[in-house]
C-alpha cells in the first residue's frame, strides 16, 4: 500500500562500482566516522530528551516486533538528532544506522507535487488544467484537474492498495498500463466531490511531469530539489535496488518471525512511491519547506493549503501532505509504506521542528507511533500539561459532586455563575452517581481569546461532556457539565 508510511538509506561514498575490498574497508571507515557524528548530534539535545526518544523508539520496537526504526529530529530549524534502533538487516544481523537508506513509499508524493508546482512556476502546466490536455482517453479526464489529482479528489481508483505485494504485481509494468488498468474505469465518484487516497492520481500526475519534460519524473527533482538541497543519498527504486549497506524491507504473518518482502517489479511504484534515502536527506528536505527555499511562496501556499471539496466541506489534505492544526500549531505530514517500509515525516514549519522516523517492516504503524510520542513528549507543550490540566479539571468535577468549588480558579464571571442555588444543584443531580468511571480529555481550540477544552466525565450509567475556556492567566471562565444522551 502505497499510503503512509516509508524508509530510506546512504550509499557508500565510493558509489556503486567499489570491489568487495574498498567497499569493506570504506564500510568501516565510514561507520566509525559516522558514530561520531551521531554522537555530535544526539548532544545537540538535552541527556534526558535523548533517553526520552530512546525509551520510546526501543519499547515500540520491542511491542511491536519491527525491525528496526531511524529517528531524525529537527529543532531551530537545525538537524539535532538521528539515531538508529534496532537490527536494518536480520541475516546477518545488522545493526540499523543513520547512513542506511531506506524506502519512503507515498511520503514520495511531496516531491512529485513539488515537481509540478515546478512546472507550473515555468509556466509549462497549470494545476487547473484538465488531465484531458495530457492523456485525453482516461476517464472524464476533461473533468478532471492536476490539483484533484494531487489532492486525491479525483474518483480515480487506487490500484495499490493493499498492505502486501500482490503477487501480480512482482513482474514489471509501466504507468501506462496502470493508467490503463485503473484510470479507465468509472470514477469512485464525481471529481471533486469525496476525498479518497489513491496512488494512481500520482502515476498519472508523474506520467504529466513526464510527457512534458521529455524525461523521467526522478532527473527533474535531481537537478531541482536534490542536488540543490544536498540530498545526496536519494535513489529511486522503482529503477534501482537497495545496495547491501541499506536496509532489508520485513513482512511479517501476525506475530511470526519477519520475512523479507519480496519487491515489486519496475514501475509499479513510480511518482507514487519511489524514492529511498537517508533520514538526514530526508530531513534536509524537511528544513527545505520550513524555509521555501525550493519554490516561489505562491507554490508553497498552493502545496500546503487545505483542498475543499465543491460543497465545501475540508479534506485536511494539500497536495501531496497531509495539513491539519494542533491547538494553533499548523502541521504537515505524511506517511509512507511499500515493500517491507513504513515511514512517517511530521513538520511543524512554524515552529521550525520536524520529526522522521522510518522503519524496515511493512504493515505496521510503529512509525507514526515513535513519531507521535516523541512530539508529545519533547514539543508539544500542549501534551506536556494536558495530564495536569485533565487532573485539574477532574478535581473541579469531583467538588461540584459535593457542591464546592476552589474559587481562586475561576474568573469574577465564572464564580458569580457559581451561585449557591447552581453549586446546590450540581451537588443534588452529580453527587448520587458516586465515583467517576473515567475523566478524559477531548478536543482544544481557540475561541475569544481563550482556550476552548472539552472532557468526557463517566459514570457507570450516565455520561456528561465539560466545556471549559480558560484565560491566557490561567483563569477559568467556564466550567460546564452538560449531560450526554
Amino acid at each position: 500500500m502505497l499510503l503512509s508510511y516509508g524508509l530510506a538509506f546512504r550509499p557508500f561514498p565510493c558509489g556503486y562500482n567499489c570491489s568487495p575490498m574498498t567497499t569493506r574497508s570504506s564500510s568501516l571507515l565510514v561507520s566509525i566516522l559516522l558514530c561520531f557524528g551521531c554522537a555530535a548530534l544526539a548532544q545537540s539535545l538535552p541527556a534526558e530528551n535523548v533517553a526520552t526518544i530512546d525509551q520510546i523508539a526501543n519499547k515500540v520496537l520491542n511491542d511491536t516486533g519491527v525491525p528496526s526504526a531511524l529517528v531524525g529530529i529537527v529543532k531551530d530549524g537545525k538537524i539535532v538528532f538521528v539515531k538508529g534502533y534496532g537490527n536494518g538487516r536480520l541475516d546477518p544481523p545488522v545493526p540499523a544506522n543513520p547512513q542506511m537508506r531506506y524506502s519512503i513509499g507515498s511520503i514520495s508524493k511531496q516531491f512529485t507535487a513539488a515537481a509540478v508546482l515546478l512546472l507550473q512556476e515555468q509556466k509549462k502546466l497549470s494545476l487547473d488544467d484538465p488531465v484531458s490536455k495530457y492523456f485525453p482517453d482516461l476517464t472524464r479526464a476533461n473533468e478532471v484537474t492536476l490539483r484533484e489529482l494531487l489532492s486525491h479528489t479525483s474518483g480515480y481508483q487506487d490500484y495499490y492498495p493493499q498492505d502486501y505485494v500482490p503477487k501480480f504485481m512482482v513482474q514489471p509494468t509501466t504507468a501506462q498500463h496502470i493508467m490503463d488498468a485503473w484510470a479507465k474505469k468509472p470514477l469512485d465518484f464525481n471529481p471533486g466531490t469525496r476525498w479518497q487516497y489513491s496512488n494512481t492520481n500520482y502515476v498519472i500526475a508523474g506520467a504529466i511531469v513526464e510527457k512534458i519534460t521529455g524525461h523521467p519524473l526522478f532527473d527533474l527533482l535531481k537537478q531541482k530539489v536534490f542536488d540543490p538541497l544536498g540530498m545526496k543519498s536519494v535513489i529511486d527504486t522503482d529503477r534501482n535496488s537497495l545496495t547491501a549497506g541499506d536496509a532489508v524491507g520485513y513482512f511479517r504473518y501476525a506475530s511470526g518471525p519477519p520475512h523479507p518482502e519480496t519487491k515489486e517489479g519496475s514501475g509499479w511504484l513510480s511518482a507514487a512511491g519511489e524514492l529511498s534515502m537517508t533520514i538526514e536527506d530526508l530531513l534536509r528536505w524537511d528544513i527545505s519547506l520550513m524555509n521555501q527555499s525550493v519554490l516561489k511562496a505562491d507554490s508553497y501556499r498552493q502545496m500546503e493549503t487545505e483542498v475543499q471539496l465543491k460543497d465545501g466541506v475540508g479534506t485536511q489534505y494539500a497536495l501531496g501532505l497531509d495539513v491539519f492544526n494542533r491547538g494553533a500549531r499548523r502541521v504537515l505530514q505524511h506517511g509512507g509504506e511499500v515493500t517491507g517500509f513504513t515511514a512517517m515525516n511530521m513538520v511543524l514549519p512554524d515552529d521550525r521542528i520536524a520529526i522522521a522516523v522510518l522503519t524496515n517492516q511493512m504493515a505496521s504503524g510503529a512509525s507514526g507511533v515513535i513519531a507521535r510520542q516523541i512530539f508529545g513528549k519533547l514539543f508539544d507543550t500542549g501534551t506536556q500539561n494536558d495530564a495536569a490540566k485533565t487532573e485539574s479539571a477532574r478535581r473541579i468535577f469531583e467538588g461540584l459532586q459535593k457542591g464546592t468549588v476552589d474559587r481562586s480558579l475561576f474568573t469574577e464571571d465564572a464564580n458569580q455563575f457559581f451561585s449557591q442555588a447552581a453549586l446546590d444543584d450540581y451537588r443534588n443531580s452529580l453527587g448520587p452517581l458516586g465515583t467517576l468511571d473515567s475523566f478524559t480529555a477531548g478536543s482544544e481550540s481557540l475561541r475569544g481569546g481563550m482556550v476552548f477544552r472539552s472532557y468526557t466525565a463517566r459514570f457507570p450509567k450516565r455520561t456528561f461532556t465539560v466545556t471549559i475556556f480558560e484565560q491566557p492567566d490561567g483563569k477559568l471562565e467556564q466550567y460546564l457539565v452538560i449531560p450526554r444522551e
